[in-house]
Formats: C-alpha cells, sequence, structure tokens
C-alpha cells in the first residue's frame, strides 16, 4: 500500500509540471501571435505594401 501512494504523488506530480508546462506554451503562442501581429517582420512588409 505504501507503494501506492507514494506512485499516486508521483503520477500528480508529473501531471502537475506537464499541465504548467502546457499553460505556459500557449500563453507564449499567444503572445507571440499577438506581437506578430502588432510588429511585422520584413517580408510581411513587404506583403502589405
Amino acid at each position: 500500500m505504501i507503494a501506492a501512494v507514494v506512485w499516486h504523488w508521483w503520477l500528480g506530480a508529473g501531471l502537475l509540471i506537464a499541465g504548467i508546462g502546457a499553460l505556459i506554451g500557449l500563453v507564449a503562442g499567444y503572445l507571440k501571435s499577438v506581437t506578430a501581429l502588432k510588429y511585422p517582420n520584413r517580408r510581411r512588409q513587404q506583403a502589405q505594401k
């Protein structure tokens, strides 16, 4: 029974880390897409002209 409790704790810790990583990735992707629209790179500026 002790092994089950320890395994359960590590499984929860791993899922927490994965969830935090996914959240950071989503926020970073959103900020990148919003910033790209506000400050376009050279290719996008030339295409708009």
